[in-house]
């Protein structure tokens, strides 16, 4: 299965358990790797967000069934570095972080994706992290509450719409600008929430709204406001529709040309990586194995499935290379899509 974007290129279908494609190390190389684990007093979880939101939640719920099915099964301690919105994490972890296979991170899919539109505020390429792999997809929404009488992106031209952030360089920033730009509309970012923070500044009728806060996420956090209809959808940002979502338009839809639905594509495609794993560039291949094994039995394994259940959480995972597929598509854009892309990501640092 595959899905054609915009910007002309194929992207292979990403919603079926990923096979484990790792070629046999040596035994020598792999007993090496296992003594690793078996010996090391613990290893690292970094979050790129704040506690208590989805990255976290699903940070969690993986280091659980990790540390079973590694070998030694070593613990693992979370530690959280959410300044601006991930960037800070990422960088820590392309540049200064122990590079042996003890430290791991939870990334931030939108401040993974900026590098492929030229930002200047990081210093990380996505294409060298060791990937992981993802535990599943992020599509983004755009929400309204009832009060605030938006109930279309045609409604959002017409006035200001006050919407929640975290910092305008994550997801919920960026999709405003990007709407703002394409369409029109009069999306005001107010930043400076916590990750849990952006939708309860919502229920308390501080904002008008948030654009760009992933459907999964608020699943997984137990949202009651779609089973109480106490917002509107005015929108999604994702490639595809959500299952859930049949009659809300994709932005994409409504782009009037191929160009802006082409810069709507490749600023949505990150979201089918939405929960991804790396280590840093250059830990040793053979301990990467290791995880990419451990992390494949992982989302295999009917104690992680019961639990990812009972949270709420969608299980729709891709393996490394199903990963690095994504990244050579978006790294592929043609010129003028990439440039208008990382104009309007330009506009919000």
């Amino acid at each position: 299965m595959s899905k054609k974007f915009g910007m002309g290129t194929d992207v292979p279908g990403v919603l079926t358990a990923a096979t484990v494609l790792l070629a046999p190390i040596g035994v020598a190389s792999a007993q090496s790797a296992e003594d690793f684990f078996r010996k090391a007093p613990h290893l690292t979880m970094y979050v790129g967000s704040g506690a208590g939101g989805g990255y976290d939640q699903h940070a969690r719920l993986l280091v659980r069934s990790l540390s079973r099915l590694l070998p030694g099964n070593p613990s693992f301690v979370v530690e959280y570095m959410p300044t601006a919105s991930g960037i800070q994490a990422l960088n820590f972890i392309y540049n200064s972080a122990p590079r042996d296979g003890s430290v791991i991170l939870a990334a931030s899919t939108a401040a993974l994706a900026l590098p492929i539109y030229d930002s200047p505020v990081v210093r990380y390429d996505p294409r060298k992290f060791e990937w992981i792999g993802s535990m599943g997809k992020q599509q983004a929404t755009c929400v309204t509450t009832k009060t605030s009488g938006i109930k279309s992106l045609e409604d959002a031209t017409k006035r200001p719409v006050t919407v929640s952030a975290v910092a305008v360089s994550g997801s919920p920033g960026i999709y405003p600008a990007v709407l703002n730009s394409l369409f029109g509309t009069q999306f005001k970012v107010i930043a400076g929430y916590s990750t849990d923070g952006m939708p309860m500044a919502v229920e308390r009728g501080e904002v008008d709204g948030l654009c760009g806060y992933a459907w999964q996420a608020y699943m997984a956090n137990g949202s009651r406001w779609f089973a109480d209809k106490t917002v509107n959808i005015i929108a999604q940002m994702g490639l595809v529709k959500i299952p859930e979502l049949p009659d809300v338009p994709l932005a994409s839809e409504l782009a009037n040309d191929l160009d802006k639905k082409g810069v709507l594509d490749l600023i949505a495609l990150p979201g089918e990586f939405g929960w991804p794993y790396v280590a840093p560039p250059g830990t040793p291949s053979d301990r990467m194995a290791i995880y990419r094994r451990a992390f494949q039995a992982v989302l295999k394994d009917p104690q992680f499935l019961a639990d990812a259940e009972a949270q709420r959480i969608a299980i729709e995972p891709l393996d490394d290379k199903e990963v690095g597929d994504l990244l050579r598509i978006a790294y592929s854009a043609p010129k003028a899509v990439h440039d208008r892309a990382a104009a309007f990501v330009a506009q919000v640092k």
